[in-house]
C-alpha cells in the first residue's frame, strides 16, 4: 500500500513508457494525474514537464446559455488559462479540430470566437446546424465531451506546448458521457496518439474507469509483439484504493476481476443492443479464460461449455472479431451473428456460473 505521492513516483519509475491504468470511479485517478504532474514538476525545476487531459481540462469549458436574451448568444465559453497562448494555432488551422471530430460523425458545425485581442486566445465556441444563418444550438453532454476531447487532441499537435513540455502525455478518463460507439472511436484516437508520440516521450499514460476502453487499448498495444514494438513497452495495471491506501498490480494477476467487468458489459449489451465489436470483446473473454485454464485455443473452451460444431464456430468468431471491427463503422449484429453470440455467451455463463 502507498500514498498517492508514492504511487506517482512508482509510476514515473516504471520501465515501460506506455502505461494503461484501470480503476473504479472514486479510486483516485484524477488525484493521481495531479500528483503525477506535481511530482514531475518538482524534479524539473518546478516547470511543467508534460501535457495533460483530465477533469480539469473539461472544466475549462462552461456553457453560457444567455437566458436574458432567450439563448440568442448561446455558446460554450472557454475559461482563460495558460493554454490560451496556444489557441491562435487552432484558429489559424481549424481543420485540425474538424479532422479529429470527423470519425465521430458530428451533426453540427462550430465557430471559434476569439477575444478582441486575438493573442488572448479563444473566448468561446458557437455550435450550429444551419450553415447559412449559424443559429446557435446547445449540443448534448456527450457531444460536448467529444468536442472538448478533439479540441485537446488538436492542442497536442501545437508547437510550443506539446513539444516543449515533452516528457509525457497523461490522459485521464476521456470517455465520460459517451456511448459504446464513441468509446471505441476514442480508443482508436488514443492508439493513434500513442503511435505518433511513444518514441518521443518518456511516458504515455492513460487512466480510465471504463473497462471496455482499457481492454481494447491493452489488446491493441500488447498484440504488437515485434522487437521493440508497442507490446514490449506497454504496462497495463489495475489501481486499487483500500481505506485511502493505493496499490497497483499488473492485470495478469487479476484476470478474472478484469474480465468479469467485460462480461458485465456484454450482458448489458445482450439485453439492449448488440454491435459487431461485442464479438471482439467476447473473443477476448474466451481467450483469457482459456489462458487461465492453460490453453491458447478458444476451441477448447467452446467444447467445454457445450457449443456444437466447434471448428465452424471458431472460424465464425475469428472472422467476426477481426481487428477491422474496431474501426470507425459500428454496425449492429445480423440475426445469425446474434444467435452465435447468445449461444456462446449463455453457455459460458451457465458453465462457470458468473454472477453479475
Amino acid at each position: 500500500m502507498a500514498t498517492i505521492n508514492e504511487i506517482s513516483e512508482q509510476l514515473y519509475k516504471l520501465n515501460e513508457n506506455i502505461v494503461l491504468i484501470y480503476a473504479l470511479n472514486s479510486t483516485g485517478k484524477t488525484r493521481l494525474s495531479v500528483a503525477y504532474k506535481d511530482y514531475t514538476k518538482a524534479i524539473n525545476d518546478n516547470k511543467h514537464a508534460g501535457v495533460y487531459y483530465n477533469a480539469f481540462s473539461e472544466d475549462l469549458f462552461v456553457w453560457d446559455n444567455d437566458e436574458k436574451n432567450d439563448n440568442a448568444n448561446l455558446r460554450l465559453t472557454v475559461v482563460p488559462s495558460n493554454l490560451n497562448q496556444f489557441h491562435s494555432f487552432l484558429v489559424e488551422d481549424v481543420k485540425i479540430i474538424r479532422e479529429k471530430l470527423e470519425p465521430y460523425h458530428p451533426k453540427y458545425n462550430f465557430k471559434l470566437n476569439q477575444f478582441k485581442n486575438p493573442e488572448d486566445g479563444i473566448e468561446s465556441i458557437t455550435f450550429f446546424v444551419d450553415e447559412e444563418n449559424e443559429l446557435p444550438i446547445k449540443i448534448s453532454r456527450g457531444e460536448e465531451r467529444i468536442f472538448v476531447w478533439c479540441f485537446f487532441l488538436a492542442l497536442f499537435e501545437v508547437d510550443g506546448w506539446a513539444n516543449e513540455q515533452n516528457a509525457h502525455i497523461l490522459i485521464d478518463d476521456p470517455v465520460s458521457s459517451l456511448d459504446d460507439h464513441n468509446i471505441f472511436i476514442t480508443a482508436r484516437s488514443i492508439l493513434e496518439l500513442v503511435k505518433d508520440n511513444y518514441l518521443k516521450k518518456q511516458k504515455m499514460i492513460v487512466s480510465t474507469h471504463h473497462i471496455g476502453l482499457f481492454s481494447i487499448l491493452a489488446t491493441w498495444l500488447n498484440n504488437d509483439n515485434s522487437k521493440g514494438g508497442l507490446g514490449e513497452l506497454t504496462k497495463a495495471i489495475i489501481l486499487k484504493n483500500k481505506n485511502g491506501d493505493l496499490s497497483f498490480k499488473g492485470t495478469n494477476n487479476d484476470v478474472f476481476l478484469y474480465h468479469l467487468h467485460l462480461l458485465q458489459i456484454l450482458n448489458e449489451a445482450k439485453n439492449t443492443q448488440l454491435f459487431k465489436y461485442h464479438m471482439v470483446l467476447l473473443r477476448q473473454v474466451l481467450e483469457n479464460i482459456n489462458s487461465f485454464l492453460g490453453s491458447r485455443k478458444i476451441g477448447r473452451i467452446l467444447n467445454d461449455i457445450g457449443v456444437e460444431d466447434v471448428d465452424r464456430k471458431v472460424d465464425e468468431i475469428n472472422s467476426l472479431s477481426h481487428k477491422q471491427a474496431y474501426q470507425y463503422h459500428f454496425n449492429e449484429m445480423s440475426e445469425s451473428e446474434e444467435v452465435l453470440f447468445n449461444d456462446v455467451f449463455e453457455k459460458l455463463i451457465a458453465k462457470y456460473n458468473f454472477k453479475f
